[in-house]
């Protein structure tokens, strides 16, 4: 029943409102003027409200990775420091560090989720 009305009263709506000059128009052509109609239009405002919520969003998932980068350079700078007091805990430190870094840059890549 659906099917019918789709094609019927787009037909009936056409030969309706010209005439019988209608019937000759291809049944293609009613219906892809029914689907401009039913188009959802925004305005420009709209448009550009979303780009710039985007573009807020960029910039706070950067915040987080910047975070991320002092991070990491404070494990390495710490590290550098703990090597020149003791350098017989050379290999422990460096595990540590390592462990510090992977944690760091996973802090990072959540952010950016």
């Amino acid at each position: 029943m659906y099917s019918c009305t789709r094609i019927a009263f787009p037909i009936a709506r056409c030969v309706a409102a010209q005439g019988s000059k209608a019937v000759l128009r291809p049944l293609g052509c009613t219906m892809t003027a029914q689907k401009d109609v039913r188009t959802i239009q925004t305005s420009v405002v709209k448009r550009d409200i979303d780009q710039a919520a985007r573009y807020i969003g960029a910039g706070a998932a950067t915040v987080g990775v910047a975070g991320s980068g002092a991070g990491i350079g404070s494990i390495f700078g710490s590290m550098c420091i703990a090597f020149a007091r003791n350098p017989s805990l050379k290999q422990q430190l460096f595990t540590y560090a390592i462990l510090g870094f992977a944690l760091a840059e996973a802090m990072g890549l959540f952010c950016l989720m």
